[in-house]
């Protein structure tokens, strides 16, 4: 006998669950997490200084959240980072890979440690930490989710002359690492399929932090836009519904999948 339909208000709750969201304090991290915040979750806040993910931790909406300092590329105290995670709030529901610190290396002068760099953190990191958590959702046998934040440039180039003369650039390593960034979760996710543990990612099109990069760079922001269907750049509020549709039973029959929010841009 088949089950009764859940209602979406249902599937989208998440009560009872506990996020890590790294890099939580952030542009993009701060709107994820409130997502989830908002719709239930307790979570797991990180950023490098542990005075501002205790602050954003108590910012949230709701109760029972953990501001932790933890810097992602220091990938030999991941382990126990987790374990302090599990100890502390009981277990791991949601991880969503979002924290990156990359060197931003010009074309013309990138360095071999440039890439390494960049590579260790969103890569590298992403992986180690995804993986022990996958573990750990293994082992208590009721599946999970897992989200890494990708970019619209882990799909396409972008535009040389958006970027000509402003002092902006578009790093090589960064593209490098997100084009493989979506390509393992693809991968991650059907080995994972098993336990049920999704493994999905949003790559982010343009969301530049207004108004600070239209003052420091004039123009840029009306040259991005020109390459928009939608004609503007995006709100940090408009990456909240697809992080939690991928977080809670919404998206149960989603996996493996690499999820443009980018206004139309890849579109062209």
């Amino acid at each position: 006998m088949q089950a009764p339909e859940r209602n979406v208000q249902h599937l989208l709750d998440v009560t009872g669950k506990v996020a890590i969201v790294t890099g939580a304090a952030g542009w993009l991290g701060s709107a994820m997490s409130r997502a989830l915040a908002e719709a239930g979750a307790r979570l797991v806040v990180t950023s490098r200084d542990a005075a501002q993910a205790e602050a954003f931790a108590a910012s949230l909406p709701g109760s029972g959240h953990l501001g932790l300092a933890f810097s992602q590329g220091d990938t030999d105290r991941i382990p126990a980072f987790v374990a302090a995670v599990v100890e502390g709030m009981g277990t791991i529901d949601i991880l969503v890979n979002n924290a990156y610190g990359g060197p931003p290396a010009d074309i013309d002068s990138a360095t071999a440690d440039d890439f390494d760099q960049a590579y260790h953190v969103g890569v590298t990191a992403y992986f180690v930490l995804a993986r022990d958590i996958a573990l750990h959702m293994r082992e208590r046998g009721v599946g999970g989710s897992i989200i890494n934040i990708g970019s619209m440039y882990g799909v396409v180039a972008s535009y040389p002359e958006a970027y000509a003369g402003l002092g902006i650039n578009s790093p090589p390593n960064y593209h490098g690492l997100k084009g493989g960034l979506v390509h393992l979760t693809r991968h991650l996710a059907v080995y994972w399929a098993r336990d049920n543990i999704r493994v999905n990612c949003i790559s982010p099109g343009p969301f530049p932090k207004m108004p600070a990069i239209d003052e420091a760079h004039p123009g840029f922001i009306k040259r991005l836009e020109e390459k928009v269907p939608l004609g503007r750049m995006g709100r940090p509020e408009e990456l909240k519904g697809v992080v939690l549709l991928l977080a809670s039973e919404a998206g149960s029959y989603i996996t493996g999948q690499n999820i443009l929010v980018d206004g139309g841009w890849t579109a062209w």
